[in-house]
């Protein structure tokens, strides 16, 4: 692997450093105190491979990723979402919006417009992504994104960034913005929820979606994660990208796990906002992987400052529908404390994937010798306790555990990204959103031996059924498809 850039000006092997420096400093040592680490210990062939992968893999452009693959319930256009105008050129502000409490980059920095340093306050603005390597039309670009199988990589990037400001509600009461910044933000409060409401006033769905990323990412990601799942749900309702600053290194990980679990204040400040100052009527959160530990955090909180209501009365303040946590990477131990302060009385329902072909977890498992949230029981996810088990029995209506083990795609790389790359997975998790329908209801299955949803081989023709009762639209077309036999699956 090449050595990590030297930041230094040309010339210069001593004397004083600047703070980047001094951090890039101190990642070369700790990147050769792991090696050594690593070199002398002998550990499971399987880390050991994820370790070589994660650590050699060439990075791809920070502003950019793929288009994750077509859901397999919009069947090749069967079910388009996609309206066939442009809906961009609708949306008042032309883009996706952000949260972010990572520190603004400046011409010198390497990067673009956020650093993966902690900031103090949450500052909010516009993204704009830009779909294909090149302005496709409209009308090109909705059919690419249906197609089942696609015969080109299809890039989505960010190309521009427009922050507003800060919420003036996440400012510290000890701080002082002239003290934080020679130039400090204008108060976007007011501006973010304006922005909001106009776009939730022109759309059917009065919904509000976030997305929280997990660890060793950029800015840039978040926004780009959000944007194709946005633009999978056709656009209806508002959609914030949610960017806490983690770090882009494979061995931030710890790093990462501090701040990911000890900062959510500013996203339970976001939620509280966007149920107190907009018309959203119900707000969704899709976490994933290390996110999810600052997302229930979050929302622990928050059930210990509702103490003493009833879930209607918190759900009436905070309009918290679906929580959908996907390669959960906490404690399980610690999530069952959370859930003791409450926690299932904040959203509506609580959804939680759980994969046995999940490595990243193992690695996880095995540095922090602790189950895994979204590991699968059994093996070396553990084994389901009485009193866990009694609970989710007791606690069905509030919270679903969803095995994605036979969904397909669901084993794809490391088996952790499967909410984007099993097209089984990523309907699910859509349809959930689009529609509101339970684990029953999409044609999922419990499982004899534990209180565990799982995808059935006709998965897919049993979430058509249950589309057909609630979407009018979808279901001419799809009953015209029945009558003339064509194979569906």
């Amino acid at each position: 692997m090449p050595a990590a850039p030297d930041h230094r000006e040309p010339g210069r092997t001593s004397g004083p450093v600047d703070d980047a420096e001094y951090r890039q400093e101190g990642l070369n040592t700790m990147n050769r105190k792991m090696h050594t680490f690593l070199a002398g210990r002998k550990f499971p062939k399987t880390l050991f491979a994820i370790v070589v992968l994660t650590g050699c893999a060439s990075a791809p452009p920070v502003d950019q990723i793929e288009l994750m693959p077509a859901p397999d319930v919009y069947g090749d256009g069967l079910l388009n979402p996609l309206p066939e105008y442009n809906p961009i050129a609708a949306i008042p502000y032309q883009g996706i919006l952000y949260a972010t409490d990572r520190q603004p980059a400046t011409e010198a920095d390497p990067e673009k417009y956020y650093l993966n340093d902690r900031g103090q306050i949450l500052r909010v603005g516009v993204a704009n992504v830009q779909l294909g390597e090149k302005k496709f039309a409209w009308e090109k670009a909705r059919e690419i994104s249906m197609l089942k199988s696609r015969t080109e990589k299809y890039p989505i990037k960010v190309s521009n960034v427009d922050e507003w400001g800060f919420m003036r509600s996440t400012v510290p009461q000890w701080a002082d913005l002239n003290l934080m910044s020679d130039n400090p933000p204008p108060d976007a409060t007011d501006k973010f929820a304006e922005a909001i409401n106009a776009q939730l006033a022109r759309t059917e769905k009065k919904d509000v979606y976030i997305y929280v990323h997990g660890y060793k990412v950029v800015y840039e990601n978040p926004v780009l994660v959000s944007a194709e799942l946005w633009h999978f749900l056709g656009y209806e309702g508002a959609f914030i990208a949610y960017a806490w600053p983690s770090t882009p290194s494979k061995f931030a990980y710890i790093k990462d796990s501090d701040t990911s679990g000890g900062f959510a204040r500013n996203f339970r400040l976001l939620l509280e906002f966007v149920a107190e100052k907009t018309h959203a009527e119900n707000i969704h959160v899709v976490g994933y992987s290390n996110g999810t530990r600052l997302v229930l955090r979050a929302m622990e909180q928050l059930a210990l400052i509702n103490q003493g209501k009833t879930a209607e009365e918190i759900y009436e303040e905070l309009h918290l529908r679906n929580v959908i946590l996907v390669g959960s990477d906490i404690d399980r131990g610690v999530f069952g404390s959370y859930a003791a302060d409450g926690l299932l009385n904040v959203s509506k329902r609580l959804t939680i994937y759980l994969s046995k072909y999940d490595k990243a977890l193992g690695v996880s498992q095995f540095l922090t010798r602790r189950e895994r949230l979204g590991q699968m029981w059994g093996g070396k996810g553990g084994e389901l306790t009485p009193n866990g088990r009694k609970a989710l029995v007791e606690y069905h209506d509030k919270i679903s555990f969803i095995n994605v083990s036979e969904a397909e795609g669901a084993g794809t790389g490391h088996g952790h990204g499967y909410f984007r790359d099993s097209p089984w997975a990523s309907s699910d998790v859509l349809m959930t959103l689009y529609y509101g329908l339970t684990p029953e209801q999409r044609g999922l299955v419990e499982q004899d031996d534990m209180p565990v949803y799982t995808f059935p081989p006709d998965y897919i023709s049993r979430l058509w059924d249950a589309i057909e009762t609630v979407d009018p639209e979808f279901a001419e077309s799809y009953r015209s498809l029945k009558a003339t036999s064509t194979p569906l699956n």
